[in-house]
Formats: structure tokens, C-alpha cells, sequence
């Protein structure tokens, strides 16, 4: 465990840098749609994007409680979410989490913050009807397995740099299709073509990079549940559950769908091929074999 979470500090390295070269190669792409110097555009494109995700690292976690219609809760609010959140914590170690519920009736559940620190965990109103207290236990430990082994931190980055390269991207084309090419005209035609398909990649292969990452934390996150409540089969119940009753959520933003424990959207096959969820029926089976080991 002490492994995985290590691996997480450093694969927040590689994405910061991973990231760092989509955005430079955006940022040269652009210097040959609209002009200007490409090392001082490149830069400077490079420098805009890591204040923004600065910005976004702190703030993130309150826009996507925000997003998702979270409303903080206290113990008199719903003794059985609280307590059951609260036992975890005791059980880990972990500093008590703030805890949210989504008012919402498709079931599901979500972690976030930037560290243990300052983490918060919600549910759905779906979800606490949907699923008896052992089942709960189980999806807030997968919750707090977040917490305890960092993917948050991860998530908070990846959330930032994924809106960085999207919300680049999207300008840089709607400028490039409205009138900014016209500022380049002595360009070489070849390298706006490659400027062009640059700024269309780059938000997939974002997206990618985003999807590989949240499937390997579902998977672990599981295990970290299993391994703190000692009972994988319930938390198995529960995602049997989701998969049975799951509908899309009310209020639906891409950007955050790979924080929920099950995916948030009804996605097409397109969709599905970025998904950032490991299948629910792999998932578990995953855990009826953690369940053999007990």
C-alpha cells in the first residue's frame, strides 16, 4: 500500500510533465496559426497554463463540489453517512473528511481534495437508498481508499491540466476559424494544417491520459476498501448494485466524471472508448477473488 502510494507522488511528476509537453507542443501550434515568435509563444502558452492549474489545484476541489450540487453535512444532518464516514477515518487514521451529499437519484459517490488534509467525500441520495450499511461501508472505504492513497491529489491535477488543454484548445480554434489566421497569412500552409490538428488532438490524447490514469485508481481504491472494512464482498454487492441500477446524474460535467466511483454519464461508443472506468462486472470480480484471500 505504501508502494502504491508513492507511486501516485511520483506519477503526479509524469503527468505535470506529460502535461507540460501537450501544452508546449499547443503553444508552438499556435505560434503558426496566429503568428509571433514560436520559443516566446510556446513559453509563454506553458507559463499561462501552469498558473492556471496552480489556481486550479487549490480551487478545484470546491468548483467540483460545486458542479455536482454538493451540500455539506454535519452529524444531526444524516447520522447513518456521518458515522459510517466518521468509523472509516478512526479505522485508517486518517483525518475526518468533510462530508457531502449530492442530491441526486442515480447512485453514486465521489471523493476530492488536494491531500488527507483537506478532503471531502459525498453521496448521492440514490446511493443511500439504494444500498444497505454494509454496502455504504463499502463504497465510502473505496471513497476514503482515495484519500489514503493520494489519487485525489492526483485527480485535482489531472482535472486542471485537462481543463487547461481543452479551454487552449478551444479558443486557439474558434480565434484560428473566426479571423486569426488572417494575422499569418505568410505561413506555411503545411504547418497550419499540423497547428490545426494539433489543437484537435491534443484534448483527446488529454482525455486519454486521463482515463488510463482513473482506471488503475478505481482498481486500487477497491482493494484499499477491501482491505479496510475486511469485507470485499460487500463493497462487490454494491457495485453489482450501481451496475444494476445505474443512470446517468442530473447534473453531468466530463471534466470531473472520473472522480465518481461509476460513471456519471450515459456515453456513446465513442465515449466509451476515453471512459474513465474500469468495467463494473471486471471490477467485481477483482474483488470476489481479494474475497478468496481473506
Amino acid at each position: 500500500m505504501y508502494r502504491a502510494i508513492a507511486k501516485n507522488k511520483r506519477n503526479t511528476v509524469f503527468i505535470i510533465i506529460l502535461f507540460v509537453i501537450i501544452i508546449g507542443f499547443l503553444g508552438f501550434a499556435l505560434s503558426f496559426l496566429m503568428g509571433g515568435d514560436p520559443l516566446t509563444v510556446t513559453i509563454g502558452t506553458v507559463i499561462g497554463a501552469g498558473i492556471f492549474t496552480a489556481i486550479q489545484y487549490f480551487a478545484a476541489s470546491r468548483q467540483a463540489l460545486s458542479m455536482s450540487g454538493a451540500i455539506e453535512i454535519q452529524k444531526s444532518d444524516n447520522p447513518r453517512l456521518y458515522r459510517i464516514v466518521e468509523n472509516l477515518s478512526i479505522t485508517t487514521g486518517t483525518p475526518m473528511p468533510k462530508v457531502y451529499i449530492v442530491n441526486d437519484p442515480a447512485p453514486n459517490a465521489f471523493a476530492t481534495g488536494r491531500d488527507p488534509e483537506h478532503a471531502a467525500v459525498a453521496a448521492t441520495t440514490g446511493i443511500l437508498e439504494l444500498l444497505d450499511d454494509a454496502e455504504l461501508e463499502g463504497v465510502m472505504a473505496h471513497e476514503m481508499g482515495h484519500v489514503q492513497n493520494y489519487d485525489i491529489r492526483v485527480s485535482m491535477i489531472v482535472f486542471g491540466l485537462v481543463v487547461a488543454v481543452g479551454f487552449i484548445s478551444d479558443i486557439a480554434l474558434r480565434f484560428t476559424l473566426f479571423g486569426g489566421r488572417g494575422n499569418n497569412n505568410n505561413s506555411n500552409p503545411i504547418m497550419i494544417v499540423v497547428g490545426l490538428a494539433a489543437l484537435v488532438i491534443s484534448p483527446l490524447v488529454a482525455a486519454a491520459v486521463q482515463a488510463s490514469i482513473s482506471r488503475q485508481r478505481e482498481y486500487l481504491a477497491d482493494a484499499t476498501g477491501a482491505l479496510t472494512t475486511r469485507h470485499p464482498d460487500a463493497l462487490a454487492s454494491a457495485l453489482q448494485k450501481l451496475s444494476d441500477y445505474s443512470r446517468p446524474m442530473k447534473k453531468q460535467n466530463s471534466t470531473m466524471a472520473h472522480m465518481w466511483i461509476s460513471d456519471p454519464t450515459k456515453p456513446g461508443i465513442v465515449d466509451r472508448l476515453f471512459s474513465t472506468h474500469p468495467p463494473l462486472a471486471e471490477r467485481v470480480k477483482r474483488l470476489g477473488e481479494i474475497g478468496g484471500g481473506f
